[in-house]
């Protein structure tokens, strides 16, 4: 199994440098204006193609059943080695990426950010988060997968895939510290350390409290993150010149 993981994973490794170099190719010989914004952000570049090829090769396995078995074995190992004093913990935890929770904040934070004279970095934040929404209805809808029933839960409805509380949670975090990045980037070291804090503990929440599969919250995890960082891209391509007269790209 170890050997067949560390497989699958050179595979993927070499699909997203495929794809890497394909689109230097592309843009060198088609779209010259992106080079110049490409080349300053080829790690958000390469970042989004291994999010993207991660995307696709956990919905494929999770379509076609095969993720079944490892999903069923990690959920029970977490279940039986998280003390059950922690459980209220996650509780809480899991609360902060509710609808609740993140639309109050997502409405906040644009508008302080916009009475800041920061439009472009409200816009990236709004636009994440309602992407994200879109995205988790669209695919729920789509995909209409059980949810896992290995011990008593609290009732949740929906589609399990992908989990809505990590994928908007990813979306806000990333959106987040890309705008701290342009407005502060001293602090930005530790923005994404918080940012990765926060997915991570929504992530495992939603396994302690036996309400997504594995899969679910990985699959959300790269959603979450690939949508702000393509749109902070867009944006970068979309103005060439500033980009290249202030050197703050998103």
């Amino acid at each position: 199994m170890f050997i067949a993981v560390l497989t699958d994973i050179a595979k993927l490794m070499l699909i997203a440098a495929g794809f890497f170099f394909g689109l230097g190719v592309y843009v060198r010989n088609t779209r010259p204006l992106w080079s110049e914004p490409l080349q300053k952000r080829r790690l958000v570049v390469a970042s989004l193609i291994v999010l993207a090829v991660l995307i696709l090769d956990v919905t494929e396995d999770t379509i076609g059943g095969d993720s079944g078995p490892i999903d069923r074995a990690i959920l029970q190992f977490v279940h039986r080695h998280v003390p059950g004093m922690l459980h209220d913990f996650f509780a809480a935890v899991t609360l902060t990426g509710s609808w609740a929770a993140l639309v109050p904040l997502t409405i906040l934070a644009t508008l302080v950010l916009a009475l800041m004279k920061h439009r472009r970095e409200a816009l990236l934040l709004f636009a994440s988060l309602t992407t994200s929404a879109l995205m988790i209805y669209v695919i729920k809808a789509s995909v209409d997968r059980d949810r896992p029933a290995l011990w008593a839960t609290d009732l949740y409805w929906g589609s399990s895939f992908p989990s809505g509380h990590t994928l908007i949670v990813a979306s806000f975090a990333t959106a987040a510290s890309l705008c701290v990045k342009r407005i502060r980037p001293a602090i930005h070291g530790y923005a994404v350390a918080i940012s990765l804090i926060w997915v991570f503990l929504v992530a495992l929440s939603r396994l302690i409290i036996g309400v997504h599969w594995p899969t679910d919250v990985l699959a959300a995890a790269c959603i979450g993150a690939f949508i702000p960082l393509a749109l902070s891209l867009a944006l970068a391509i979309r103005e060439p010149g500033k980009v290249s007269a202030t050197g703050r790209g998103l």
